[in-house]
């Protein structure tokens, strides 16, 4: 897949980001800190949840030290569903259920087990056929601004 990644500072796990992606067969397109890029949270997150919905990622992961700042800049593009994942049962269920296309992760509570742990589930995570989670996400598309 591919993957671009945003990052607004080298803090915590932000250093092995790209090499941890990597290693599980992704190509990453990088913005912020991690591409000695502009690194507003704002800005490098966006930016990256723009590439999902233009076609030119199918996923992203964006970072900032709570990982709040950088997942309501990618949910401000229309078509990006963001999830701020703290352990490896979110990020399943946030592929899983809300069918979400962007990893939201704070640079302050994730270590580098826990990264992985992260990761893994998020890539391997499958979104649900069930009626009522493929409705609920269809009605986000009706209802967003």
């Amino acid at each position: 897949m591919r993957i671009s990644l945003a990052s607004d500072s080298l803090d915590g796990v932000a250093p092995i980001l790209v090499s941890e992606i990597e290693a599980r067969g992704h190509t990453v397109t990088a913005y912020g800190a991690v591409a000695d890029d502009r690194a507003d949270w704002a800005w490098c997150c966006s930016r990256a949840a723009l590439d999902v919905v233009s076609g030119v990622a199918d996923q992203a992961v964006v970072c900032c030290w709570t990982g709040t700042g950088a997942s309501i800049a990618a949910n401000k593009v229309r078509g990006v569903r963001a999830a701020l994942c703290v352990d490896a049962t979110t990020a399943e269920g946030a592929r899983r259920w809300n069918d979400a296309n962007v990893l939201a992760l704070s640079l302050r509570l994730t270590s580098a087990p826990l990264l992985g742990e992260i990761l893994d589930a998020w890539f391997a995570g499958s979104v649900s056929p069930e009626e009522t989670d493929v409705a609920n996400i269809a009605y986000l598309s009706e209802i967003e601004n």
